[in-house]
């Protein structure tokens, strides 16, 4: 049993309060009776319209169950159906239209698009990495992955491999920052002229027109003969550099609000043998990242919670660092420093070294024993999530070069449904501000467009928090999963790879776009896009996720710092913001009905083979990711899927597939024992894919460990989850393994 202390009727795990008192709260300017007293009102205030907004939920979730029960057989009356919707109050009347009022604001949320991470806060390594991704190498990005069309052949440099890289870099160059004639793969130098960059060019009759290439330079032992340079097409893209004027050491780009660094050394193995010694491209990358405290992380008590809280604490003070072995040497990773170079006009210029910090809450569903409240009751663990890391960001709100310039917190709310659960959201971060003596709404909130519920009147949602809404987005899998779960007895779903062509996805990715510039969304917060799942396919990144700012999204998830790095380009080939002013004058909003449409196979008759690929893909990702969270407590990591592809999994990804099989196990296209064969199946799979990670432990032959059976959970008591969750399987057998291991 936990040891706890009392705190103005809260009672507190001892290692949670030990945390607060000693690290927390020293340094923010709060005083401890202060935050406890003002905790404890956040929860017994909050608390009871919390469970009140929970039973809601179910509520609605039962009607919509029996109405569809009832129109069981009947061809689907989509008239009826809304009309329905709005009776139970699923959807909300629309108010007039309005402009949100967010103010102090960061550029990165509100002015600059770009590549956003998402990372699980528990992992101080992967926190610093993400935070750090602000900038990475497009060398390395291309070298490194398959972005080229394919992968390095390994065992040493690859000159060859080395030549394309270098040429593919110049070409990106070309693209995002052209030069008033030529390429800058002719180059053999930059310099700084009066304020203005020159390339510098080899002797040629026509410098308009020059073809000259490396293989034309002089003969070895004879210096270039060097006339002319040749500036950028838009001079105003230089921006700043590093060195001497007539011999910088890098040059600094600017296009559609984002940085490239040109690398110059003459002694670095690259740039020795490159004609204008270009030693790397850097590019600004993820200009944001979302330190995850909910689907990614597998945090169940106080032990855990701390863990989280400590890293972001680590985070908002600036010293968070990590030591690791990496080729048998001892590192230290730590946060990256500003970066300061001269301006053409010979001041200094001063660019964050590190990503803009959001942190992702859980959502309104899940408890946590780490506090429990006057009657017992475990609290909601967003409850504990809002006051605990807006006071942790205090740190950051008066540090010199810290991470929002603007004073601005900024909080990711997930899985809200509808309206008034915004609202709530709204009123929770109002009185943290109030027990914490902050300025009202120095919280920015992050509204995740994730459940049906709150898509179909995403409009009031954003209008329920429309002096603090810094983000809106979609995300498929959730939504899927919703998708599936709400309409759990309208009949049997398509297959989960057919949900991307379903008519209800499109609606909701379009109207995500089109209700968020409306409600005047362009220059006060990000619409944002999901992830790209595949980590090792970024040639296949390269070619889809251009989709992304294409589509108004001025940030996309991705799952590494180098899928940041290459996703970047997309935002150098594509001005957002134009996009955006193009799609508010000319696009026709999708209608509700569209995102209203159940995807039900209609009668449809699948083989026995599609049938088997179903349950056995399904199972397979199941298990592959709920054997490391029940036993590992590794809430997201790089699962292989049943073709052995890698796999960014998270709960989100759990929730589709589990749901996937409960519906068709509810209205029999499958049996119960055909479910678990296939559990069963894939488990051997799951268990030979794990077979070199000594922490693993074997799901077969006897398929009666805690994982096994928290993925049987999942499936056959999936109907029965609230909203389809994975969370309260999750936790209860996570918790019940921690406690066999005492």
């Amino acid at each position: 049993m936990a040891q706890r202390i009392d705190k103005y009727g809260l009672q507190v795990d001892q290692t949670l309060a030990t945390f607060i008192e000693e690290q927390a709260l020293p340094g923010t300017g709060v005083g401890a009776e202060s935050f406890w007293k003002g905790f404890s009102e956040l929860v017994h205030e909050m608390g009871p319209k919390n469970r009140e907004l929970l039973e809601k939920r179910a509520e609605i979730q039962g009607l919509i169950d029996t109405w569809h029960k009832d129109h069981k057989g009947q061809p689907h009356d989509a008239e009826a159906y809304r009309t329905f919707l709005e009776k139970v109050g699923y959807l909300v009347p629309e108010g007039p239209d309005f402009q949100v009022e967010t103010a102090n604001v960061d550029p990165e949320i509100a002015a600059v698009p770009g590549p956003q991470l998402v990372v699980p806060i528990t992992n101080a390594r992967f926190a610093l990495n993400a935070a750090n991704a602000r900038w990475g190498s497009l060398y390395d990005a291309f070298y490194g992955t398959d972005a080229l069309g394919d992968l390095p052949a390994g065992g040493g440099y690859d000159p060859e491999r080395g030549a394309r890289v270098v040429a593919r870099a110049k070409e990106f160059l070309d693209e995002a920052a052209p030069l008033m004639s030529g390429s800058h793969a002719q180059l053999v130098g930059y310099r700084v002229v009066d304020g203005a960059l020159e390339g510098l060019i080899l002797n040629a009759q026509d410098h308009r027109g020059v073809q000259m290439t490396q293989s034309a330079q002089p003969s070895a032992g004879k210096p270039p003969h060097v006339e002319h340079g040749i500036g950028l097409a838009d001079p105003a893209q230089f921006v700043g550099y590093l060195g001497k004027a007539d011999a910088p050491t890098a040059i600094l780009l600017k296009n559609n609000g984002l940085h490239i660094e040109i690398q110059i050394d003459a002694d670095h193995p690259i740039g020795k043998s490159d004609p204008a010694h270009v030693s790397d491209v850097l590019m600004e990358a993820a200009l944001s990242t979302i330190m995850d405290c909910e689907d990614s992380v597998a945090a169940v008590d106080a032990e855990d919670k701390v863990v989280a809280y400590g890293n972001w604490l680590g985070l908002m003070k600036g010293d968070l660092e990590e030591s690791f072995e990496k080729g048998g040497e001892k590192m230290t990773r730590r946060m990256n420093p500003d970066r300061v170079y001269t301006a053409p006009d010979g001041s200094n210029l001063t660019l964050k070294g590190r990503a803009l910090m959001l942190i992702r809450n859980v959502g309104h569903l899940m408890t946590n024993p780490a506090v429990l409240d006057r009657e017992g009751r475990e609290v909601g663990e967003g409850l504990m999530d809002a006051m605990i890391t807006t006071l942790i960001a205090m740190h950051d709100l008066d540090r010199d070069g810290g991470n929002s310039v603007t004073g601005s917190v900024y909080v990711v709310k997930p899985k809200m449904h509808g309206p008034e659960e915004v609202a709530f959201s709204d009123a929770i971060f109002s009185q943290v501000e109030r027990a914490l003596a902050l300025p009202a709404n120095t919280v920015k909130l992050g509204i995740m467009d994730e459940e049906r519920r709150t898509s179909a009147n995403l409009k009031e949602c954003i209008r329920a928090a429309k002096h603090r809404v810094a983000f809106i987005n979609t995300g498929f899998l959730d939504r899927t999963g919703d998708e599936i779960h709400t309409s759990m007895e309208a009949g049997p779903m398509v297959p989960k790879g057919e949900m991307k062509n379903a008519t209800w996805i499109k609606a909701y990715e379009d109207r995500n776009v089109d209700i968020g510039l409306a409600c005047g969304l362009q220059g006060r917060a990000q619409i944002g896009k999901g992830m790209w799942a595949m980590p090792d396919r970024m040639a296949d990144m390269l070619e889809a996720k251009i989709e992304h700012p294409k589509a108004g999204a001025n940030c996309a998830w991705v799952p590494s710092p180098t899928a940041a790095t290459l996703h970047a380009m997309h935002y150098h080939k594509v001005d957002v913001l134009a996009r955006q002013d193009e799609i508010k004058a000319g696009r026709t909003r999708a209608t509700l009905e569209q995102l209203l449409t159940i995807p039900v196979m209609d009668g449809r008759n699948l083989s026995d083979d599609e049938i088997a690929r179903e349950i056995e893909n399904n199972a397979q990702g199941i298990l592959g990711y709920v054997v490391r969270w029940v036993d590992q407590g590794v809430g997201c990591s790089k699962v292989p899927d049943i073709n052995d592809v890698g796999l960014m999994e998270d709960r989100a990804t759990c929730r589709i597939s589990a749901q996937a099989l409960a519906n068709w196990l509810h209205h029999g296209v499958i049996g119960r024992d055909r479910v678990m064969a296939g559990l069963k199946k894939m488990a051997e799979v799951v268990d030979r894919q794990n077979a070199g990670d000594p922490m693993y432990r074997p799901m077969a032959p006897g398929y009666d460990g805690i994982a096994f059976k928290a993925a049987c959970d999942l499936v056959l008591e999936g109907r029965a989850q609230p909203s389809g969750y994975t969370e309260p399987v999750l936790h209860a057998r996570r918790l019940e393994l921690k406690a066999a291991q005492g």
